[in-house]
């Protein structure tokens, strides 16, 4: 009896471990990262010779960081596209929702051929920034989602400025340059609506766009 309710508790607590780690967690990237630098020190401990051909953490973490955020690019124009009822600003959802779905199906190819396990779901940060945005209509929405679009922009161009001069894997390094022109399009688009609009407007950052 007593090791039969011993197998029961066991199937409970393997069921539970299974779902917590298949589900989409709200802390997503964290278990990306957590996941990712494990693997790397025990590929790091099982090398017997150079581990150069080994994605560092810090590549790894950018990679997860830009698959997390394209994920939230994606479900935040699409939700312009069906909050908003100004044109531009739902052209700029469909843009922002298309360009990132890109994007991410280039992150995972190259997560796949580094073994780097991405997000499968938007981070408990990018959620909140959501569900703050989910319930504003008309202009509200539309200067919120227009605000966001231009300081996430700007983050992640710092992101992949940074990736593109200091990653150490060539092919992420790579990556990162080729996505700046895109991110700094996306930038421009949302700034030119933000001035039109009226609302906020962000500092320029300091330096030039590479393809300029």
């Amino acid at each position: 009896m007593k090791k039969s309710i011993s197998f029961f508790y066991c199937s409970l607590t393997f069921i539970f471990l299974f779902f917590s780690c298949n589900s989409g967690s709200p802390d997503s990237e964290k278990r990306a990262k957590k996941i990712n630098n494990a693997r790397i020190d025990s590929l790091k401990k099982q090398a017997a010779g150079p581990t150069e051909a080994i994605p560092s953490k810090g590549d790894a973490a950018f990679l997860v960081e830009a698959a997390g955020g394209g994920l939230m690019e994606v479900a935040l124009g699409e939700l312009a596209v069906e909050n908003s009822r100004n044109t531009h600003v739902k052209n700029l959802g469909t843009l922002m929702a298309n360009d990132h779905k890109t994007i991410n199906e280039k992150i995972k190819l190259l997560a796949l051929s580094k073994d780097i396990t991405l997000p499968d779901s938007i981070s408990a940060h990018h959620k909140k920034e959501k569900e703050q945005l989910q319930p504003k209509k008309g202009s509200d929405f539309d200067n919120a989602y227009i605000n966001l679009m231009v300081d996430d922009h700007e983050k992640d161009i710092r992101e992949f400025q940074n990736a593109a001069k200091n990653a150490l894997d060539s092919d992420i390094k790579a990556f990162a340059a080729e996505s700046l022109p895109m991110l700094y399009k996306h930038l421009d688009v949302a700034r030119n609506l933000q001035r039109k609009m009226g609302t906020k407007v962000v500092p320029i950052p300091v330096g030039s766009p590479p393809y300029q």
